[in-house]
């Protein structure tokens, strides 16, 4: 752990921190002067990273589905710094493949971090956020939660679920001046991409056009940036802008039958 020398330095606690998306968010702010808090499952791999990307920075180890862990985190993370301007949720898994051959403990497990962790997460965080003026929180979601995508059924339902509860949130905690967002990437070039290969060839058909420093740059302006009248959704990546439009603009069978189509594209290789 390294001790930041000023409660007057922005501080922001990164979920699944140790590599990916989560790394490349760290990295991000650490280059801007913020305290980083690097939280990961694994402890010798966070404490790995946050040697490499230097900074201010603050480690710890936990498992986001353990209301406890958050707990013992948080108060670890304010007790050094004395604030936490930004809480972003990163941590997230995956799993794909034809639903019913998946075992339901690994479908249960994904609902557990997706869905438990962002759920864990704010809650703990509430009384740190509140204590500190203009806060915000960032949701990683995905483009995954526009529509449900075969091979990706219960990921893309979590992500669903992420997307909803940053929409309450945003309007629940804005009489404390706390501001909720959530990021939808499509595919995005990390080591999870493999799982995906392995059970759904959307990614294929799509491509994967995103890397986990285009994630980050989106957290660091939708972090420091004005907000604007588009509400609390961060569409990241042309392919999921114009998907979003798509789905907005087109009737509900249109939107189905591209998601069919893709899907159809999937079993033809």
């Amino acid at each position: 752990m390294t001790q930041p020398d000023s409660a007057s330095r922005p501080a922001v606690l990164v979920t699944g921190a140790a590599a990916g998306i989560g790394r490349a968010i760290a990295a991000r702010f650490a280059h801007e002067g913020w305290t980083v808090g690097l939280y990961d499952i694994d402890a010798d791999a966070v404490a790995k990273t946050a040697g490499e990307i230097g900074g201010h920075t603050v480690t710890g180890a936990f498992d986001v589905t353990d209301p406890a862990g958050w707990d013992r985190a948080l108060r670890e993370f304010f007790a050094a710094t004395g604030r936490l301007d930004l809480l972003v949720n990163n941590a997230g898994i995956l799993v794909s493949g034809a639903f019913g051959e998946i075992a339901l403990e690994r479908q249960h497990r994904v609902v557990d971090v997706n869905i438990k962790g962002v759920l864990n997460g704010c809650h703990a965080a509430l009384p740190y956020l509140r204590r500190t003026p203009g806060s915000r929180v960032i949701n990683l979601s995905s483009a995954s939660a526009l529509y449900g995508q075969p091979g990706l059924a219960v990921y893309g339902a979590s992500k669903a679920a992420v997307r909803s509860l940053t929409e309450a949130l945003d309007l629940e905690w804005r009489h404390y001046g706390i501001t909720v967002s959530d990021l939808l990437p499509l595919f995005v070039a990390t080591d999870m991409m493999t799982e995906v290969n392995s059970g759904s060839k959307s990614a294929s058909t799509l491509g994967v056009r995103l890397t986990p420093e285009d994630v980050a740059e989106a957290v660091w302006h939708t972090a420091t940036g004005r907000r604007t009248l588009r509400g609390p959704h961060v569409l990241v990546g042309l392919q999921t802008k114009l998907t979003g439009l798509a789905q907005r603009l087109s009737p509900p069978f249109v939107t189905r039958a591209i998601v069919g189509w893709i899907s159809k594209a999937d079993s033809l290789q």
